[in-house]
Formats: structure tokens, C-alpha cells, sequence
């Protein structure tokens, strides 16, 4: 079966179906990853897009349970150079192909994705619509010009309840903003007691969770679409240690009253260099995201820069001046790989147990009996 895909500056590509019958419309990325794809296709901060793979051979070594960063894809689409519908991998336990199927999600094979991601890094990122109907180009356009790209990701993709992943270890609140389950894997293993908690919590609520820490999670689109994230982060910087990653990162820039702006193509992929200030040390890390702080925008504010892209020179990290607060815009969960930062979760238990030690709280029967006397009891 044929599929279709049209840019909105009118570029067409005609390749070949796999995956689910039908369209959809959605932002057009890129993601430079080599391996992965299983990751990326379930990474919640792909929510409303149109994915384009530059390896050239996807599919080849299958799908299996145990590589899932959310319960299901968000995705709207993937295009790939060559789609390979039987895998070799002792691993696999079904298909690509049959992974969209289920999901219905459209993929699409047999076009120049060289040219494509050209034409994202030239001209920025754009919407497109992905077709495996006969619909005439000319009505393509129409519905493509018609259609709005999403502005409540953030939504559809966070947990709505809590739950928790229970540990002998610190208490450690994660605000899921479209989480990868990479964080609360990173967590657990360093036996942290994780309570997740939708995006949308207020301050109050994760205050009576008792947390030592706060995890800022990952997630898709704009940081500027989630105004209550920003309200609820200004409340809660001085109160308690936190970690911000990608989405959290830039949210807590605008808690402190930075500023955010688009990137012409973003950052995708497992292979972006990233230089540690304070060490001259180059990272290669995992990033996926659209939007970053404006340098500009951190002068009169209590935030350091940490971090700095090689490529582009984009701020990849923060901390507070005055705050246990630190966050980087890049993936130290990793899923796909590489895992050289996953030492920043040991550097945020790190700094949560200097904060305990500075800041000892008073014995629990203290706290009941001044509750008590207050009448909060």
C-alpha cells in the first residue's frame, strides 16, 4: 500500500505503508538515534508528532515488553528509510509493523528521509500531514492548512492519579509531566520510596505527601502551555530539594523567571555532546525536545548556568544560587542509551541528604502536638 507524506511548504513524499491504515497530522521531527526506536516511539515527550528516523534501517531487531518508556505510543506517525518486517533478535517478541497496528499509528518507508531531515534543519520544524488514502493533494493541503498542531500534551500523556513505587529510601515526589518510566527506574534503584503524581497537583498536595525531594519530569510541547506546572514550582523552590529533566527544566526556568523559546529543529537523538562548566568535561547525551532557556533571559535571576550544548551553545543545565535546585535538559534516565549521566541521580540524593542534615525537621510527635494545639488536628 501506498503512503503519503505532504510538509505544509508543499513538499510531497511518496513511499510505501507499514504499520496503521489511515492519517494524521502532527509536528515533523527528526531523531538521529542509530538504535532505539522502540524508546522513541513510546517516549511521551513525542506526543503530536511525526517522527523521521535518519538511521537508514528500522524494525530490525523487533519489539519486546521489557524496552517500553509509557503504557502505550503517542506518537502521530514514523518515517523511516527502510522498514524491516521480520526481525533477527532472541529478544523480539512481535513486530513494528504490528506495534502501529495496534496503536494505530501510520508509518511510512521507501522515502528519502536524508532529504527530509535536510529540509527540517534548512527551514525548522514544520506541520505535516501522513496519508495511506487516495485523498488528491490539493484537499491534502486544505485539511493540512486547517489543522493546529496539539497544546495539551501535557495532559494526555500524564498519569491521572497517583501511585507510588514503594522503597526504603528517601521520598521522592515525581510530578509527571509525560514521564519516561526510565526516572522511576532510576530511582527505585537506588532505593527510593517514588510517589507519582499528575501534572496538574497543586503545592498543598505534594506537601502532605512528606516528600525529602521533587522530581521534575520530562514531557512534550511548549513549557508555556502548562501555567499551573510554573505557579506550583514558584511555591515549592525553597521548600525541598528538586531535580528538574527536560520539560521540568525548562519549567523551573520560567518558575525563576527566565524565559523559554522555540528551537528551529530541536534536539533528538542519542548523540549530543554536552559541556559541564565547571569541569570542562564534554557528556554525550540523550535529548528530545523542542524548546530551551534563553541565555539572555538568565541575568537578574537566581540561576546559574551549568550545562551548555557543544553544538549550538543552547543551555543544558541549571541550578539555583540560593536552592537545593539543580536541572539539565537532557535524559540521564537515557532509554535509549547512552548512561553516562545517570550519576545525577546519585548527586540529587546526594544533595537531598546535606539538605536533611542542614535542615533537621523536628521529631513527629512534635509536629502532632503542635497540629493538635493549632487545631489542624
Amino acid at each position: 500500500m501506498q503512503a503519503r507524506l505532504l510538509l505544509e511548504d508543499g513538499t510531497l513524499f511518496t513511499g510505501k505503508a507499514f504499520g496503521a491504515e489511515g492519517q494524521s497530522t502532527g509536528e515533523v521531527v527528526f531523531n538521529t538515534g542509530i538504535t532505539g526506536y522502540q524508546e522513541v516511539i513510546s517516549d511521551p515527550s513525542y506526543c503530536g508528532q511525526i517522527v523521521t528516523m535518519t538511521h537508514p534501517l528500522i524494525g530490525n531487531y523487533g519489539i519486546t515488553r521489557d524496552d517500553f518508556e509509557a503504557i502505550r505510543p503517542y506518537i502521530h506517525g514514523f518515517v523511516v528509510r527502510r522498514h524491516e518486517p521480520v526481525p533477527s533478535n532472541w529478544r523480539a517478541e512481535y513486530t513494528l509493523d504490528s506495534l502501529l497496528k495496534e496503536y494505530g499509528i501510520v508509518g511510512i518507508s521507501e522515502i528519502d528521509t536524508r532529504m527530509l531531515t535536510r529540509i527540517l534543519r534548512n527551514h525548522g520544524t514544520m506541520k505535516g500531514i501522513l496519508t495511506t488514502g487516495s485523498m488528491p493533494v490539493e484537499e491534502l493541503k486544505e485539511m493540512l492548512g486547517m489543522s493546529e498542531l496539539m497544546r495539551d500534551q501535557v495532559a494526555r500523556t500524564s498519569t491521572p492519579t497517583s501511585y507510588s513505587s514503594p522503597g526504603d529510601g528517601e521520598r521522592i515526589v515525581l510530578i509527571d509531566y509525560g514521564a519516561k518510566s526510565g526516572i522511576v527506574r532510576e530511582l527505585t534503584k537506588r532505593g527510593c520510596d517514588v510517589v507519582v503524581v499528575p501534572h496538574d497537583t497543586t503545592a498543598e498536595e505534594i506537601r502532605r505527601l512528606k516528600p525529602d525531594g521533587i522530581q521534575l519530569s520530562n514531557g512534550p510541547g511548549d513549557p508555556k502551555d502548562v501555567p499551573h506546572a510554573v505557579a506550583t514550582l514558584k511555591e515549592l523552590i525553597g521548600e525541598y530539594p528538586i531535580f528538574g529533566i527536560c520539560l521540568g527544566h525548562q519549567l523551573f526556568a520560567l518558575a525563576s523567571g527566565a524565559d523559554t523559546t522555540r528551537l528551529k529543529f530541536g534536539h533528538r537523538g542519542g548523540n549530543h555532546p554536552v559541556k559541564e562548566l565547571a569541569t570542562n568535561r564534554c557528556f554525550i547525551t540523550s535529548q528530545n525536545h523542542g524548546y530551551t532557556v534563553l541565555e539572555d533571559s538568565i541575568k537578574g535571576t537566581d540561576l546559574e548556568v551549568t550545562h551548555i550544548n557543544n553544538n549550538d551553545k543552547s543551555i543544558e543545565g541549571l541550578k539555583h544560587k540560593k536552592y537545593p535546585v539543580f536541572t539539565v535538559q537532557y535524559h540521564p534516565e537515557a532509554a535509549p542509551g547512552p548512561y553516562d549521566n545517570s550519576y545525577l541521580f546519585d548527586q540529587f540524593l546526594d544533595m537531598i541528604r546535606e539538605h536533611k542534615l542542614a535542615h533537621p525537621k523536628a521529631p513527629r510527635q512534635a509536629e502532632i502536638v503542635a497540629a493538635a494545639m493549632k487545631g489542624d488536628l
